[in-house]
């Protein structure tokens, strides 16, 4: 990120997913600026995110005020602001940014709240941090695409704080029954319209499930079900204690000290389960979190991997997240067949800042995601031969051969393996190896790593890049 700012760019897009640290990682940014001399602005949209980075800030020892109702403004160099009222108030404020940081920066396009705000302190360097650089509407995020940012930088993917063992596994479960979801339109924004979206959902047959799979998977451990509407919420809440275990909802309506209190008595082990709407998909960082619920279809991979990241931070002893898809999320099964939809958590992205084509789904893009369901015991898992938790062995399926010569020869990975190897050999550039990259769907990162391994020069831009 230094790099880029000291190039000359303004407006960086840092991507880190759910857990990864992007909070800390900004607010640390955040704390060298003022030792630079300059005020920081920190934009956020939700009580939980502006509360969530006052915290990190703190154990930062980083003195801030805070810009949103019920607060006394502060001449500190550093505020987190709400973007609701900033918007308001920024006008009349005697306090130029000399940087500015947008948490959940995938909601700053032109026209919103956020890019009111970017476009008033023209001139200022902008920091922008999600973990899903992508939008349900299909608009990118680049300066070239309708958006602001002229870079993206890529932290470690899900897989590699995983590794790192920063996240802990996610175990997917998905329902072999399709959600019916006949009638329920979708927003103008993508997604699907709640109202009519919780009429679907909340039936006792899905509830009902869901609770017997949370007894069978979690047994008890504290988990988090996120639910279509503030209705269904409580439904599935009471549902739950009339099945013996301590649950609540979550919704706006409940004040700051009793939401503080339900969240705390999860964290502690005193309630069972919290079920929600829209609360804690975003700014909740609950590491005694066993397990995640999906009872609400999305289209949103970005809401999906929020949803999921809940579960994902690491606790003592705790080696694996449990996340219950009843509803298709991960995918789910149609003419007998199992069809990904957003796949696995830890799955790599191919992230973007160019956007979509105009009618074209996320799902559509030149990704391919690579994952079966046990027909045995459901459960969402990378292409193997058997089940890793049951074992059920799946049916082999003949294996694809190769005319060489005259001869049949059977096709082995090794055989794969040496011929990408021969291909990656022939390759003189750095347009070579991205080319082989998007062939294979791999990163753009792995061309420049083999790029570099080899001394071939890498341009800031190339000219596959730049088409």
């Amino acid at each position: 990120m230094r790099k880029h700012y000291a190039s000359g760019l303004e407006k960086l897009l840092y991507v880190l997913p759910t857990g990864g640290g992007k909070t800390f990682v900004f607010c640390y940014i955040a704390n060298q600026a003022v030792a630079r001399g300059n005020n920081v602005l920190i934009l956020v949209h939700r009580k939980e995110l502006l509360l969530q980075a006052s915290r990190s800030l703190s154990e930062l020892g980083v003195k801030h005020g805070l810009i949103a109702p019920g607060h006394t403004p502060t001449k500190h160099p550093v505020q987190v602001a709400s973007v609701q009222t900033i918007v308001r108030r920024m006008h009349h404020m005697k306090w130029p940014p000399g940087l500015i940081v947008v948490d959940e920066a995938h909601h700053l396009t032109a026209g919103s709240l956020w890019g009111k705000v970017i476009e008033y302190y023209d001139g200022v360097p902008v920091l922008g941090v999600t973990a899903t650089p992508e939008r349900l509407d299909g608009q990118g995020l680049g300066d070239h695409a309708g958006g602001f940012f002229q870079e993206m930088v890529l932290g470690p993917t899900i897989g590699e704080l995983i590794e790192m063992g920063n996240l802990v596994r996610p175990v997917v479960y998905s329902s072999p029954i399709e959600v019916d979801l006949t009638g329920v339109r979708k927003t103008a924004g993508g997604d699907y319209n709640a109202k009519q979206l919780g009429g679907a959902v909340d039936k006792p047959r899905i509830t009902g499930s869901a609770v017997d799979h949370y007894r069978k998977y979690l047994g008890g451990a504290p988990a988090i079900a996120f639910c279509a509407s503030v209705a269904h919420a409580e439904h599935v809440a009471a549902q739950f204690r009339a099945a013996g275990y301590q649950a609540v909802s979550l919704d706006g309506n409940v004040p700051d000290g009793e939401r503080k209190r339900r969240i705390a008595d999860l964290g502690t082990g005193r309630l069972n389960l919290i079920t929600s709407c829209d609360i804690i998909s975003e700014g909740t960082d609950i590491p005694i979190v066993a397990g995640a619920i999906l009872l609400r279809p999305t289209a949103s991979l970005s809401l999906y991997l929020q949803q999921v990241g809940r579960a994902l931070r690491p606790y003592n002893g705790k080696k694996e997240a449990i996340i219950l898809d009843h509803v298709g999320n991960s995918g789910s099964m149609e003419n007998g067949v199992f069809v990904p939809k957003h796949g696995l958590p830890d799955e790599d992205r191919d992230w973007s800042i160019d956007g979509r084509a105009k009618g074209k789904r996320a799902k559509d893009d030149d990704q391919q995601i690579n994952v079966r369901q046990c027909e045995q015991c459901y459960r969402v898992h990378k292409p193997a031969p058997c089940c890793p938790h049951c074992g059920y062995s799946y049916p082999v399926q003949a294996r694809e051969i190769e005319e060489v010569d005259g001869q049949l020869e059977q096709i082995t990975p090794e055989m794969v393996k040496r011929e990408r190897k021969k291909e990656q050999g022939k390759a003189k550039s750095y347009d070579d190896l991205l080319k082989i990259a998007r062939e294979r769907g791999y990163k753009p990162g792995w061309a420049r790593y083999v790029a570099k391994s080899r001394g071939i020069p890498v341009p800031v831009k190339s000219e596959v890049e730049a088409a």
